[in-house]
């Protein structure tokens, strides 16, 4: 059987990801669509808005047939982090290719960015770290970089969201070694950090979750955006759970740590560094909400998503010694769902998998799965009493789920 990869967070499945779905089953002519998906926190350093096993019956109700956990010590990390641990799974499992969204839509111009920068990674590094200086953040460096370079026509521009992220793609398939093909879907109506609707039918992420919290129509106001299998998750979600999560739930737990945190203690979180951690300490005993908190705590050099993730390791407590550089594999791969051809790929080949494949909690150890945990039960913390609770028992009871028909 073959098999396409697919790397997503799914906060929530809309229309687009549906169409990058099919696309990648048309394209990649595979038998089984395999997804790795973040956990419950996310690779812009903030909660999902449900958690990891809503998202993954999302996903295998509109065409996945397994859906592998991304850990935190990858998932919430930059591009070349969060590439490297996705790309690493996937190879694990034996997909021979990988299809992912991009503002270019042609595959090969990666393939020619990546053999172009790696030719000059010298000089390359070399000016990012000249503009760094300048104040400006690392995504703004390493673009103006490119541009400095004069890449030849057939390159991509690394200013857009997705074409970073499908470079790092495509650079870490390289490094590792791996016979995976790329190929990648271009986006179609809504650009990555829309906040409004653009089109009648494709809207991003970004759009439908501003219109959850801030539109009075609830979910009817995104119900044209978004599949029947993905409405009927979020209703499903509001019953057993009442709320939606958003960094507003978390808040007074962040507050609480910058504030009663020691300096030592604050700086040993990974991705404190040059005294950032100082200014976001300062900034939360004045500030009445997290959006007021951002406000005054970001700056050219330090984007929102770079302090989201800060303030992400932070709540979850995640210490230096306990993230991955960036060469580092997956210790493990935890299995979330699986549709029944899934089942029949995952019986066949998981003899040959490179990675083990956790489906319970208690039949594996390490670090790396301590930390999952860990930010699993704070991320149920957000909730109120009973269902708290119960999101919090769904960590370490939760058996793989198991969509037999789509």
């Amino acid at each position: 059987m073959k098999a396409a990869g697919v790397v997503v967070e799914y906060n929530p499945f809309h229309n687009g990801h549906l169409y990058h779905l099919n696309a990648t089953r048309e394209m990649s002519q595979a038998d089984v669509v395999i997804a790795v998906m973040s956990g419950n926190f996310l690779q812009r350093g903030e909660p999902a808005l449900v958690s990891k096993w809503a998202r993954t019956k999302m996903a295998l109700m509109n065409g996945a047939d397994l859906v592998f956990e991304l850990p935190y010590q990858f998932s919430t990390q930059k591009a070349e982090v969060f590439a490297n641990g996705a790309i690493k799974i996937l190879d694990a499992v034996g997909c021979s290719t990988l299809c992912f969204g991009s503002e270019s839509g042609d595959a090969e111009s990666f393939t020619a960015t990546v053999n172009f920068l790696e030719q000059r990674r010298t000089i390359y590094d070399s000016l990012i770290r000249n503009h760094i200086k300048t104040g400006v953040s690392y995504p703004k460096a390493a673009s103006l970089a490119l541009d400095e370079l004069k890449a030849p026509h057939g390159t991509i521009s690394l200013s857009e969201p997705n074409n970073i992220l499908g470079y790092h793609y495509v650079k870490s398939i390289q490094s590792l070694g791996s016979k995976i093909e790329p190929l990648t879907v271009k986006r179609k109506s809504a650009n990555y950090h829309d906040e409004d609707f653009a089109s009648s039918t494709i809207a991003s992420a970004t759009s439908i979750r501003k219109s959850l919290f801030t539109r009075s129509g609830g979910l009817d106001s995104i119900k044209q955006y978004i599949p029947d299998g993905t409405m009927q998750s979020l209703e499903e979600y509001l019953a057993d759970f009442l709320q939606f999560h958003s960094w507003d739930m978390y808040w007074p737990f962040l507050k609480y740590r910058l504030i009663q945190s020691s300096p030592d203690e604050l700086n040993s979180i990974y991705e404190a560094e040059e005294g950032l951690e100082k200014r976001l300490a300062a900034v939360a005993l004045k500030a009445e909400s997290f959006f007021e908190f951002m406000e005054a705590v970001k700056t050219k050099r330090y984007t929102w998503t770079r302090i989201q993730r800060l303030c992400t390791h932070i709540l979850v407590n995640a210490k230096k010694e306990e993230m991955p550089n960036t060469e580092d594999s997956p210790e493990y791969m935890r299995l979330l769902g699986m549709s029944r051809l899934g089942k029949l790929y995952l019986n066949r080949n998981k003899g040959h998998f490179t990675l083990p494949v956790v489906s319970k909690l208690s039949a594996f150890s390490g670090i790396g799965i301590e930390l999952d945990k860990r930010a699993s039960y704070i991320y149920a913390l957000g909730l109120a009493g009973s269902k708290s609770q119960k999101l919090l028992e769904m960590e370490y009871s939760q058996p793989p789920l198991f969509i037999e028909k789509r």
